[in-house]
């Protein structure tokens, strides 16, 4: 059966086209013309540079709104498009006979289905299948699409269209773990912490109290994904054996996204273990929520994430942080247009107080799809603006950057003026090393801090090691959440988005990571490998360093 003609009637305007299929990826032909397609609208804000100066107005310290966060009413207010492009979208689904539903608190993104015949008519494309080599990963994507005249200046974008998944399996952890082999029989710290982490290793290396938290309302989020329960058993089990002075029975809630349940029944595979046990094992009674997500993903290739953040700016009481331990290892996997939307929504987030922390990945500066190629990759979304990436740093009790912490410089968003002069000073430093590779030097430069990354021991059915930045975070995360209870406690704001703090009054209260390297070999034909060394003062492996705890309180006047 032929595609259907182009639709008649009005004239259409190309509006996204990509001139080649992805690297691994083959059009494996077109897709069934009465396949459903999930699409949705983005609609284009009133005012979309509005959220970003809000957001840095209760976030810089020198702001005379600093912490004076929004209401979800206000940034809703801020970001939510214009009448007459809500108007023209619901005119253009109503004449169609389509039926749109709103998927955002501000009303922003509006999904509808729609039959691929029906698509390529409307939109003048060409919805295929497209096929990932070597993983066998499917989806139905066109290599351009067309909006017509009544819909120009009011739609950013139809997603997902032009913008392909990740080839890699759907709940990915950023970079890639390993298993580390457990030592149990201690008590000495100097020496057993040197073969393993315990809580006992961070709460000692970061000065991180016991002290039990006392503000219910300040909650701590965590991000999981199908295929890593947190088991609440092995919880338990894990305090009972590294937090004897805690409570054994604390427990976590569980929010529910995109048809994910948290299932108790299925086997553990360490990420959602570990992010749980080192939120609820460090951050001692703050009040845990693991926002677990499905696979009924209601935003395409982002799977989730945009979903997630949609919930949580859906509440009215929000929690305080989010840490995530999941992200793609490349930005440029997909559009600016698509990236910069979960990008601004972590801007709402911040706008309200909520600071959004994300694993800076396991893979050092990537690896290009082609092998000869020495551009280095920066990891989505820690490539974001408006969240504080963690890396990761090695040993015990004298830290050293961790091998495989990611870090580098963005293409596609410019350098934040929080962290020009921390940048600029490492960029002098480092004169013609890594002359060979080619990265941004006037990108978003990643990641902000760091903390511990290896042999973090967990208890999954038994005790098993683990290591990657995405144990930094969650940790990372704890500390923060911990700040914001005696912030609380004083009758102030939380501390909200991090960066602008991070980079002017709070680098100081930051061990600065001065040894060590990030190094990767992308295969055997790479003559060195890859990488960017520590320095003194921001660097792209362990960005300011790793937190004192007693040292941000003083900061603070706790």
């Amino acid at each position: 059966m032929a595609n259907p003609a182009p639709y008649v009637g009005t004239t259409l305007h190309v509006h996204e086209a990509r001139a080649t299929v992805p690297v691994g990826f083959v059009n494996a032909g077109a897709a069934p013309l009465d396949k459903t397609l999930k699409l949705r609208f983005a609609l284009t804000q009133s005012t979309p540079d509005a959220i970003v100066d809000a957001l840095y107005k209760v976030s810089d310290p020198t702001s005379p709104e600093y912490g004076q966060h929004l209401s979800k009413s206000e940034v809703e207010e801020l970001v939510a498009p214009s009448s007459a492009a809500v108007n023209a979208v619901n005119a253009w689904l109503k004449d169609n006979g389509l039926e749109g539903t709103t998927l955002s608190p501000a009303g922003d993104w509006i999904g509808f289905e729609i039959p691929v015949a029906k698509a390529n008519s409307l939109f003048n494309a060409n919805f295929s299948v497209f096929q990932h080599s070597s993983s066998g990963k499917q989806a139905v994507r066109t290599m351009s699409y067309s909006l017509p005249a009544s819909l120009q200046g009011h739609v950013d974008l139809v997603h997902p269209t032009t913008s392909f998944p990740s080839p890699s399996s759907k709940a990915q952890i950023v970079g890639i773990k390993s298993a580390a082999d457990p030592i149990l029989a201690k008590r000495d710290l100097t020496q057993d912490c040197t073969g393993e982490t315990l809580p006992e290793c961070v709460q000692y290396l970061y000065d991180i109290p016991l002290t039990p938290a006392t503000n219910s309302s300040n909650r701590l989020g965590v991000t999981g994904r199908t295929g890593n329960s947190a088991h609440f058993d092995y919880l338990h089990q894990f305090l009972t054996m590294f937090r004897p002075d805690a409570d054994p029975t604390t427990n976590f809630t569980v929010v529910g996204i995109d048809g994910g349940t948290n299932p108790q029944d299925g086997p553990s595979v360490s990420e959602g273990e570990l992010d749980i046990q080192y939120t609820v094992g460090i951050a001692t009674n703050v009040p845990v929520t693991y926002y677990f997500s499905g696979e009924d993903f209601q935003d395409g290739d982002l799977e989730g994430l945009l979903d997630e953040a949609n919930v949580i700016l859906s509440e009215d009481n929000p929690p305080k942080v989010l840490t995530t331990s999941y992200g793609l290892p490349s930005e440029t996997d997909m559009s600016f247009a698509l990236t910069d939307k979960l990008c601004k929504a972590y801007a709402q987030m911040g706008a309200r107080g909520i600071s959004v922390l994300y694993a800076s990945g396991d893979s050092g500066v990537g690896c290009p799809s082609d092998s000869n190629d020495l551009v280095f990759q920066a990891t989505f979304p820690s490539n974001c603006p408006f969240v504080t990436s963690v890396g990761g740093t090695q040993s015990f009790p004298e830290e050293e950057a961790w091998i495989g912490s990611s870090g580098g410089f963005s293409n596609y968003y410019a350098r934040p003026a929080y962290q020009e002069d921390a940048v600029n000073a490492f960029l002098a430093q480092l004169g013609d090393k890594n002359a060979d590779a080619t990265f941004n030097r006037t990108g978003r430069a990643f990641p902000d801090i760091s903390a511990k990354a290896d042999a973090y021991i967990i208890y999954a059915a038994g005790i098993t090691g683990i290591t990657g930045t995405s144990a930094s975070s969650p940790v990372t995360a704890s500390i923060i959440a911990l700040l914001n209870d005696r912030l609380a406690v004083a009758g102030r704001p939380p501390l909200g988005f991090l960066n602008p703090w991070l980079y002017s009054e709070a680098g100081s209260a930051f061990k600065d990571i001065v040894s060590g390297n990030s190094s990767i070999r992308c295969d055997s034909d790479d003559p060195t490998p890859r990488g960017f060394d520590a320095a003194p003062g921001w660097d792209p492996v362990t960005g300011l360093g790793t937190p004192n705890f007693p040292k941000l309180l003083a900061l603070l006047g706790l």
